[in-house]
């Protein structure tokens, strides 16, 4: 009998499980994520799982936070995004300027108006001119028309011309949802595009490794809402992918625990994602995904995601103190495991008279240059070639102020990565983990007792002092993390500024200063903490909130379960709206088409629905597919009790199991 093989790929590690849904888990591997060359870190944890229990593999099921971080850390490759018809003031809703930074972004004349009509003729000549402008400088094209959901005709026009133009991926803001709001679509077909290659990449990399032993097994991937798309599907909705890794945490923590009701905490080395289970499922975001600051149309599991790992930059914010996150770095112990010459670079500083804000910190290539798109600054080009034989000392990259930006520039590009003090360090110092150099994490400790003091902070009176504060503060703001979560459950507005009042921080603060005034939270669910560090962490975590705590056996592994213990599920919407009294039009995917009555446009409707949703879900690798499809219809009562059609959505929903190999 075959088994399923489950692979997750996150910031830090790569894990890999044999699972059989009879017995469960079979055999689990960890090894550290290479991002230099992802296939070599998928390639190791594949070979040992196998290695321990030599199975024939039916089917792949992957999950990974590569997408998810990514957003969150502001990274990704360079797109260009063309707006058809949108009006200039839809730049500063969703927060699309800010997403779009540095890229290239083209307003041509087009799109439609609500009903599905022209509210001007695409400008096609502009658009060519835009593609070819842009090309060399960008890996991929984001296209989003003006009420394009209700016509897609001036989208799959300019599509069509990227394709023929040359050849790139291309992206349209109605291929991914059917929301109404233009700027979010624009923002959510603008990160698409830009995550393509990053998914490529990853794909690319598990397919070689799967050959390798000779696998050919269906190849799935988790989405954000938890289920499974074939990887071929995965390739052009990559941003479909963000919080795959959490989405397949909350499967997984549903599998291994057995619990109906509860918070699912997932602490990784980039990001902490929470989630509700309620009556043993998720809870969805039917609003969209909330990545890194940018709301999404991408409908996902609801999770919120914060910038807390064990991998977390450990910093100082300007009148607060000491900080985690959000920012990934790589500890200092995993650095000089992997590179022992900087243990040297490490000892040189701590024998210096004075520290310095430099001390402990390091910079090393991330991944290779793309030559078409990864176009560099003088400034720029003088870091990446300081580089090029390993990581380096920032002292000794950093020679001028004038390169801390393009220093920054860098890092958000994704092409070069920090090294510094990490709460992973702090545990090494203290002994809670081990497997990677404490020298050099204790050293890094040591440094940071000797930076010169700041506004909100004092230097520790050592090592231990110091890991010890770097760990408290992961574990408090984990806590109020927690506590936003369960605000914005609870429907408080703004529950990130209610979460950091000041009687929440004292509740969940273990170092607090004797006070009169000591108060206590409660969250009204348990709380099943995952990941590599969940036991470290969460018991301290769930008895400083008056909850229970449970940390499942392959807590560590917990992802890679859920990659392969889910099914397929797609979703196809078709709205009916009444342009004039009478007429009735159907906007769907395939075209707009107006009927004489409303049972005519709903039957019309539902076939299209049907037809589309069941498509997709073979498309994504599904078999045994069945199709459900709803309706509802949006009138409103006018004076006098005469009810008025508005608009009505249908939706179909096709659920299916995974093809085996």
């Amino acid at each position: 009998m075959s088994l399923s093989l489950g692979i997750d790929t996150g910031g830090t590690f790569t894990d890999a499980v044999l699972f059989d849904p009879d017995r469960g888990v079979v055999a689990t591997a960890k090894r550290l994520t290479t991002k230099h060359d992802l296939a070599l870190g998928i390639g190791a944890a594949i070979d040992a799982v196998l290695d321990q229990h030599p199975a024939e593999i039916g089917f792949v099921g992957l999950s990974t936070t590569l997408a998810t971080n990514a957003v969150v850390e502001g990274q990704g490759n360079p797109a260009c995004l063309i707006l058809i018809g949108y009006p200039e003031a839809a730049l500063d809703r969703a927060g699309l300027r800010a997403a779009i930074g540095g890229d290239p972004v083209v307003a041509v004349a087009g799109g439609h108006r609500p009903t599905g009509e022209e509210q001007a003729p695409l400008d096609i000549e502009a658009a060519r001119a835009a593609i070819l402008r842009h090309a060399p400088s960008v890996t991929a094209f984001a296209v989003a028309g003006y009420f394009a959901v209700r016509n897609p005709a001036h989208e799959q026009a300019v599509r069509d011309l990227v394709r023929d133009l040359i050849g790139k991926p291309v992206t349209c803001g109605h291929e991914l949802t059917s929301g109404l709001d233009a700027p979010r679509r624009a923002l959510t077909a603008l990160l698409n595009a830009r995550l393509i290659p990053l998914t490529d990449a990853l794909i690319r990399a598990v397919r070689g490794r799967l050959d390798a032993r000779g696998i050919a097994a269906p190849l799935m991937v988790v989405k954000g809402d938890g289920s499974l798309i074939a990887d071929r599907f995965a390739l052009a909705r990559p941003v479909e992918t963000v919080l795959s890794g959490p989405a397949a945490s909350v499967v997984g923590a549903r599998w291994l625990t057995g619990r109906e009701d509860c918070f699912v905490s997932d602490i990784g080395g980039t990001t902490t994602d929470i989630a509700v289970l309620k009556d043993g499922r998720p809870l969805l975001n039917r609003e969209g995904a909330q990545v890194g600051g940018w709301r999404t149309m991408v409908e996902a599991v609801e999770i919120r995601t914060f910038g807390l790992g064990g991998d977390s930059e450990v910093r100082i914010e300007p009148g607060l103190g000491l900080a985690v996150g959000p920012r990934r770095s790589v500890p200092l112990s995993l650095l000089a495991h992997q590179h022992p010459e900087m243990l040297a670079a490490l000892r040189r500083q701590a024998e210096r008279a004075e520290g310095t804000s430099l001390d402990g910190r390091f910079a090393l290539r991330l991944r290779a240059l793309d030559t078409e798109a990864d176009t560099l600054s003088p400034q720029e080009r003088r870091i990446w070639d300081a580089l090029a034989d390993g990581p380096q000392p920032l002292e000794a990259v950093l020679t001028s102020h004038l390169l801390d930006r393009p220093l920054e520039r860098l890092v958000a590009r994704g092409l070069v990565i920090l090294s510094g003090f990490t709460p992973t360090d702090a545990a090494h110092v203290l002994g809670l983990h081990g497997g990677w150099s404490r020298e050099a994490a204790l050293l890094g400790a040591q440094l940071w007792t000797r930076r010169p003091a700041e506004p909100g902070w004092t230097p520790p009176a050592d090592a231990e002092a110091f890991a010890r504060s770097v760990l408290e503060r992961l574990t408090a703001d984990s806590a109020l993390a927690l506590v936003e979560a369960a605000l914005a459950r609870d429907g408080v507005a703004d529950p990130a500024r209610e979460a950091r009042s000041l009687l929440p921080r004292r509740a969940v603060a273990g170092d607090a200063p004797a006070s009169l005034l000591r108060p206590a939270l409660t969250l009204g669910l348990p709380l099943v903490g995952i990941g590599a560090s969940a036991a470290t962490y969460y018991p301290e975590i769930a008895r400083r909130l008056g909850t229970e705590s449970v940390v499942p056996q392959h807590a560590g592994v917990t992802n890679a379960i859920g990659a392969v213990a889910s099914g397929v599920l797609q979703r196809a919407t078709v709205t009916i709206t009444a342009p004039e009294e009478g007429r009735f039009r159907v906007h769907a995917p395939g075209g707009v088409r107006t009927f004489g009555s409303l049972e005519e446009a709903a039957a019309h409707a539902e076939a299209e629905a049907r037809s589309r949703a069941e498509a997709l879900a073979r498309e994504a690798g599904g078999q045994e597919v069945a199709v459900i499809v709803t309706r509802a219809d949006r009138v409103v009562t006018m004076a006098g009790g005469l009810e008025m059609f508005v608009e009505s959505t249908v939706t179909a929903t096709a659920a299916g199991r995974p093809r085996m190999g």
